[in-house]
């Protein structure tokens, strides 16, 4: 109100003068006006008339202002510029006071008989969602979107295409679950790109994993199709090498692209195939596929595979050194419950399950237990870690059951064992036959927030699931690399023991 008094009163001038015939033109011609303007725009006590200028609340006025106090401490510069308050029309006044209850009324009226038009218009200006659990769900991935642990592109390239990318379009409709539109439609972030090769016939890599199978040369040619897909598409891909990466990346509106190893079988039992890979591009590499591998056990399809390990090997031990050292990340899917368990307590960088669901909910070896889980967190003898829920219905129901609503039954499991922080999505798009119902593909990740919203999970928890928890995973394993990297630790030079080509020498034969 004081605002709009000085305004009227600067408009006069800033000369006494001028001040001067302005008041006595508006006393002899418009008396109703004026008197109107001071009753409406004087404060209540005509003694604190003037001191929020003073107190410099109004840096706008200067000390000509007309209602800066005079030195006389009354705040008028002079009889001539006085105005006579009982000069105002209280009728004038009455239908003033009249017209602004009917707005505010009326303001009120519409806002109680047509609150839902007046909620979608002004909400998102807000930051309140909509009840509609669907358009929340897009307003939340607007701002947060989905960063997926685990999407088998690659591989679906090598199946379809022999990796040939001139043949591949993935503007227009792919054969599987993922293309472009489709990741639009989803409201995709970002995703890891996993490199995998599948497991060599133990037949054929003998007891010891020692036999050739080119399992190292396939993964070389699954980064090299990944990173070529990501070049071909620069309007919509970015390599991204880390969670800095991933925000720049979203910042630009493009999806941040990252690669995953899906199996120690992949590293042909080297420690130096490791470092290459992480040249490479590759951030998190998963310690089993459903083989046992030099490095550690894993849990199989099926129940009833039996330990080679019991759990990591001494080699394994030293690999999970070596990643932490480099910053990549320790993936636990597919692993045994005792290569899970030993993992949590030998990292020092969090970990993540790329793609896995929770055994409570159904009860088949890929998913986490609740004895694993409980591991999870940030007190003491825990980890800090993120299980990404895996959409393949075999992982996540009986068959036939698998749904959206089944979906999200395991993502409400793994936070209330382990903490919402510590639950996100990783679909296995493209390296599924089948998929829920109501999550058939990229574009339809929206309906998964969609029912947790219905469930009571707030934005800020969403947020979280669809990626803030990864981001905060993946800064710790950063983290952990700047200050081993720091404290001068090397890199690994063990070599595994049964390879029969580099014979390990003991100290005395050097």
């Amino acid at each position: 109100m004081p605002r709009s008094r000085s305004s009227s009163d600067r408009s006069r001038g800033s000369s006494d003068g001028q001040q001067t015939v302005v008041a006595t033109n508006l006393v002899q011609n418009k008396k109703a006006l004026v008197g109107l303007a001071q009753h409406l725009l004087t404060p209540a006590s005509p003694s604190s008339r003037g001191y929020e200028y003073i107190n410099g609340s109004n840096p706008g006025l200067n000390e000509s202002s007309p209602l800066l106090q005079s030195p006389n401490g009354n705040g008028d510069d002079g009889e001539q510029g006085k105005l006579d308050p009982d000069e105002a029309n209280p009728r004038t006044r009455a239908v003033v006071w009249g017209i602004l209850t009917l707005v505010f009324v009326s303001g009120l009226v519409v806002m109680l008989c047509f609150e839902d038009t007046v909620a979608e218009l002004f909400q998102p200006w807000l930051g309140i969602l909509p009840r509609d659990p669907k358009a929340a769900a897009l307003m939340i991935l607007d701002r947060a979107p989905v960063i997926d642990g685990h999407i088998d592109l690659p591989y679906l390239t090598r199946e379809y295409f022999a990796n040939n990318v001139t043949a591949i379009d993935l503007e227009s409709e792919m054969p599987g679950h993922v293309d472009i539109p489709r990741l639009r439609e989803g409201k995709v972030g970002g995703f890891f790109w996993s490199v995998y090769v599948d497991c060599p016939n133990p037949n054929e890599a003998g007891p010891d994993f020692v036999n050739g199978t080119w399992r190292v040369r396939d993964t070389l040619e699954q980064i090299d199709v990944a990173k070529l897909l990501i070049e071909k598409y620069p309007d919509t891909f970015q390599l991204s090498l880390g969670a800095e990466d991933i925000k720049n990346a979203v910042s630009a509106g493009k999806i941040a692209s990252l690669l995953g190893v899906e199996g120690g079988h992949q590293l042909g039992n080297s420690l130096a195939v490791l470092r290459q890979y992480h040249a490479l591009g590759v951030r998190y590499v998963t310690l089993t596929h459903t083989c046992h591998n030099a490095f550690a056990d894993s849990c199989g399809l099926l129940p009833g595979i039996k330990p080679l390990h019991h759990g990591l090997s001494p080699l394994g031990l030293t690999l999970i050194d070596e990643m932490n050292r480099l910053g990549v990340l320790v993936d636990l899917s597919h692993t045994s419950d005792s290569t899970a368990i030993q993992a949590l307590k030998h990292s020092k960088a969090p970990v993540i399950w790329s793609h896995s669901s929770a055994r409570a909910v159904h009860d088949v070896p890929r998913n986490v237990p609740d004895r694993v889980l409980r591991l999870i967190g940030k007190g003491n003898n825990k980890k800090d870690a993120v299980v990404m829920v895996n959409f393949a219905p075999f992982f996540v129901a009986e068959p036939g059951k698998a749904t959206v609503e089944a979906v999200a039954d395991h993502v409400e499991h793994i936070a209330k064992v382990a903490g919402k922080d510590h639950v996100g999505i990783g679909s296995d798009f493209d390296g599924i036959g089948e998929t829920p119902d109501g999550l058939e593909d990229v574009s339809k990740y929206p309906a998964l927030i969609a029912e947790l919203y219905k469930r009571g999970w707030t934005k800020y928890e969403l947020a979280g699931l669809t990626g803030a928890n990864l981001l905060r995973v993946f800064e710790g394993a950063e983290r952990v690399a700047k200050e081993l990297k720091a404290a001068g630790t090397q890199p690994a030079f063990d070599i595994y023991s049964k390879r029969p080509d580099l014979p390990v020498r003991e100290d005395d034969e050097l």
